[in-house]
């Protein structure tokens, strides 16, 4: 039977929302049977939503030269409208382009936004809030604190325990890829007393498995992170959804801490840790390219692949952590997501 769990209780419960590539054909032009194959592969898999317009599917959709952005939102959209999916779209750029994005991801049908602020490097904390309220007077809104080596920008817990008053705040993708940054935003949401409002998810996609498992109390009050929208979820999907329903029967199990070091390690892969995330996108392209669900691993910039030792690195954790791909169940299922 479908889960027919209305959407915000469905965020509130915890899910797996893979942040959605973009995929690509040999000429760097939009390959929309990939796109839709990704897409079906994500429902399949168990994932209890999407991402789409967001930094894993490339920041330059929305340049003039490619006019990706409207395009890559009803492509997924028309995979998942007969679906209890969570429709998240990316919303980035300043106040006129963001409410403009909201406009149109709420028109296409998409339940969130998720609010990057990247765009507003030199704002101060007034200005982001009035950026977000304006945002969300359109859509209701996902935070997104993205860590600066990929766009993103410091921001303070001053921002994080204003944010958490805006009302249609729905939810925080914490992803600074920092222990501090992460607890401004935990303690933000704990002390604006809307910690049963505000749902936190883990963008953390080197602490996965610890963000998920960690009780963190401030007083009287403990919150938990109890999902995750990641990049590092839009390859080995089905793992990743046994993963969590798992972490949410056994929160306390010890031995998680052994898993949580390996998927660290296969992201460290992926992502480029070594290079300083220049081959993210290309690392997770790469997985899917060997699954076949994309056909290579090409990136809207022609310069973005892989940098030099990274595919040695993913061939690595590939033998080193067999059990945690999901190979076998894409090869089952792949020549129909791609009919």
């Amino acid at each position: 039977m479908p889960n027919t769990e209305p959407w915000r209780e469905k965020l509130r419960r915890g899910v797996v929302i893979p942040a959605h590539p973009l995929a690509l054909d040999a000429n760097r032009k939009l390959d929309e049977r990939r796109q839709r194959a990704l897409t079906r592969y994500y429902l399949a898999a168990g994932a209890g939503g999407v991402a789409v317009g967001v930094h894993t599917t490339q920041f330059e959709i929305r340049d003039p030269k490619h006019s990706l952005y409207h395009p890559v939102l009803s492509l997924a959209m028309e995979e998942l409208r007969n679906t209890y999916a969570i429709r998240i779209a990316g919303i980035v750029g300043p106040t006129a382009q963001a409410v403009k994005e909201a406009e149109l991801a709420a028109r296409c049908g998409y339940h969130a936004g998720l609010l990057s602020l990247g765009a507003l490097r030199d704002a101060s904390v007034a200005e982001l809030i009035a950026h977000s309220r304006a945002v969300a007077s359109v859509i209701p809104v996902f935070g997104f604190y993205l860590q600066p080596a990929v766009g993103g920008r410091v921001l303070p817990y001053e921002f994080w325990r204003k944010f958490a008053e805006i009302e249609n705040v729905v939810a925080i993708k914490m992803a600074p890829f920092n222990r501090y940054q992460t607890l401004d935003v935990v303690r933000a949401v704990a002390e604006s007393g809307r910690a049963n409002e505000i749902v936190l998810y883990t963008g953390n996609d080197d602490t996965i498995i610890v963000d998920l498992l960690t009780p963190f109390k401030f007083g009287k009050q403990t919150v938990r992170i109890i999902g995750g929208l990641l990049g590092h979820w839009a390859v080995w999907t089905r793992r990743a959804v046994e993963f969590l329903e798992r972490v949410h029967q056994q929160p306390d199990w010890a031995g998680w801490l052994a898993l949580a070091a390996e998927i660290t390690d296969s992201n460290a892969a992926f992502f480029d840790v070594a290079h300083q995330f220049r081959g993210s996108i290309a690392g997770i392209h790469e997985v899917l390219r060997r699954q076949g669900l994309l056909a290579g691993r090409w990136c809207l910039n022609p310069a973005e692949d892989l940098s030099p030792g990274q595919m040695e690195e993913i061939d690595r954790v590939y033998l080193a952590y067999p059990d945690l791909n999901d190979d076998d169940f894409v090869r089952e299922h792949l020549d129909r997501w791609l009919a």
